[in-house]
């Protein structure tokens, strides 16, 4: 049999042509803890799956990668089917959302899913995983993967892909189960050792490492009040009759989608206006602190609130966290020996609550103004004193964390968590990520409003991430509501621009292939008009022709 070179790193090793990439890291990737889920053969992602015919460099990934814990997240998730279905025949899974650093799903059947039915499930997947089980990939034409599914009870995914413009589909098989899932997978069983799974009522937490920690399960949290509002989340796509984007997509097609607009904006408004009733009952409250991850749409949110809070009789008064910065060669630096803006030392918290309690005290304060193009802090005369009605109104990363306002006792603030959890899913079996619907909002608001390119916007995700990881993840359990900014029908909104940016990434980009996933992914989504977007509405602050947000 003929012989090929590769080339790993610096090694050259001869194979015979035709070896798996799974073969391959069995032979030369044997030493590495952390779990080898795909390769990158020439730069391209590929499965391990594949045979390779010619020399060729290879990069091992593991789950250190996005990509390459994506991947094993979702043949865990299929693992997961797998075994409930063996146990449970007649059951019905669902993989829901993200929770507690894990994902949060569903198991109907004729009994009520019980923490003992959890244990068995996970006893099972030890089961399938210690057999090395294949997970087999294979090509139907598209009217053929739509009988498979058909036959198969899967009518979540007969209605995606009815719609799909797209010849053949790939389908994976472990066992006797099929499955469709939104990216590349694993080949077989063996390589998914580290998981967890945990009742959790209703259902249960599937639980595995992050790209920080590849080889443990992180400690558990519980997240009740994330749990909540995701269970608002499941409550409004039950009230607007749209469980998955197939069921989008033919509302978009075949119904009333300006109908399906209004009412998913009228929830929006009616939550605002909830939580400014809830301001307004309590009488102490004079400071409202207002927090969210990046493109959670804070902006249009305040000033939503604020109306409201202005139909209570209640005057908002926003102060900028912004003008707080000290001057720049104070400012605390990060690992890499860059500026850190995001730490909360950045900011001047002395001056900051000692005119947080001159203010509440009824005397007029000279705010600061900072210069971001000399870094330093100005004086402009911009005096403001707290009218008998007023409520201060401050919007930022920090706005959860107690030392930000450490000087102003806990019953006057209000604390408000916001940010876009996902209201509808690929299918049953495939969820879409907060982070995913947060980043297209990102692109397309970059490059629309600001003159940033993809490229640039996909390459600080990682560190955003970050960013939002130690500063506003860890206390958005402290908040007093949160709020959800997702809109069940903006993907279809933000697609066409989304889209736009996107294909403008080229090949040698190490940006490439996460672009090319998220065009795949957008794919799915039907398009909407923005025209049929109300002018207040959170979506407006990312395409444009927001009543409240200037470009």
């Amino acid at each position: 049999m003929d012989k090929i070179k590769i080339r790993i790193e610096e090694r050259i090793i001869e194979v015979h042509r035709g070896i798996t990439c799974y073969n391959l890291i069995k032979r030369y990737g044997h030493d590495n803890k952390v779990p080898i889920v795909l390769v990158k053969a020439d730069g391209k992602l590929r499965e391990l799956s594949t045979v390779l015919e010619k020399d060729c460099d290879i990069e091992f990934v593991d789950i250190t990668d996005k990509q390459g814990m994506m991947c094993y997240i979702r043949s865990l998730q299929f693992v997961l089917i797998k075994a409930t279905k063996d146990l449970f025949p007649d059951s019905k899974i669902t993989i829901e959302h993200s929770l507690s650093k894990g994902l949060f799903g569903e198991i109907y059947k004729d009994i009520h899913l019980s923490i003992d039915d959890v244990y068995a499930i996970k006893k099972r997947m030890l089961e399938i995983v210690d057999a090395n089980m294949e997970i087999e990939k294979k090509n139907y034409s598209k009217e053929d993967a739509i009988d498979l599914f058909r036959e198969a009870g899967m009518d979540d995914k007969v209605s995606v892909f009815k719609n799909v413009n797209e010849s053949s589909i790939i389908i994976y098989k472990l066992g006797e189960e099929i499955g469709y899932f939104y990216g590349p997978m694993i080949p077989n069983t063996d390589i998914l050792k580290c998981f967890d799974l945990i009742y959790y009522d209703p259902g249960f937490i599937l639980r595995f490492p992050t790209q920080e920690e590849p080889t443990q399960i992180p400690r558990f949290e519980k997240h009740r009040k994330l749990a909540k509002i995701f269970y608002e989340a499941e409550k409004w796509g039950d009230i607007l009759n749209i469980a998955h984007v197939g069921a989008l997509n033919d509302e978009i097609e075949h119904g009333d989608i300006v109908t399906l607009v209004r009412v998913a904006e009228a929830l929006h408004e009616k939550k605002i206006a909830n939580i400014a009733d809830k301001i307004k009952k309590n009488r102490d409250i004079k400071l409202i602190l207002i927090a969210g991850p990046s493109s959670s749409g804070k902006t249009t949110f305040c000033k939503r609130l604020g109306i409201q809070m202005r139909v209570n009789g209640l005057i908002p008064v926003p102060i900028s966290l912004d003008d707080y910065f000290i001057d720049r060669e104070l400012t605390p630096k990060d690992e890499f020996g860059e500026y850190d803006f995001e730490s909360i030392t950045a900011l001047d918290l002395e001056l900051f609550n000692e005119q947080l309690k001159m203010l509440l005290n009824g005397e007029e304060v000279e705010l600061p103004t900072f210069n971001f193009i000399t870094g330093k802090r100005e004086w402009l005369g911009n005096k403001v004193k707290l009218p008998d009605r007023g409520v201060i109104v401050i919007e930022g990363i920090h706005g959860l964390n107690e030392v930000l306002t450490a000087s102003i006792p806990h019953n006057h603030k209000f604390k408000v968590y916001i940010s876009p959890l996902t209201q509808i899913n690929m299918d049953a079996h495939n969820r879409i990520a907060t982070t995913d619907v947060r980043m297209i909002r990102r692109i397309v608001r970059d490059y629309l409003s600001r003159g940033y390119d993809v490229e640039y916007t996909l390459k600080m995700w990682s560190s955003i991430r970050r960013g939002e990881d130690k500063n506003i993840f860890p206390y958005q359990e402290d908040a007093d509501v949160m709020f959800n900014s997702a809109l069940i029908y903006e993907l279809a909104v933000l697609k066409k621009y989304a889209l736009e940016e996107l294909y403008k990434v080229k090949p040698e980009s190490s940006v490439y292939n996460e672009a090319r996933r998220l065009i795949e992914f957008l794919h799915f989504f039907k398009e909407v008009d923005k025209e049929v977007v109300p002018t207040n509405s959170l979506i407006t602050e990312f395409i444009g022709g927001s009543c409240f947000y200037q470009y």
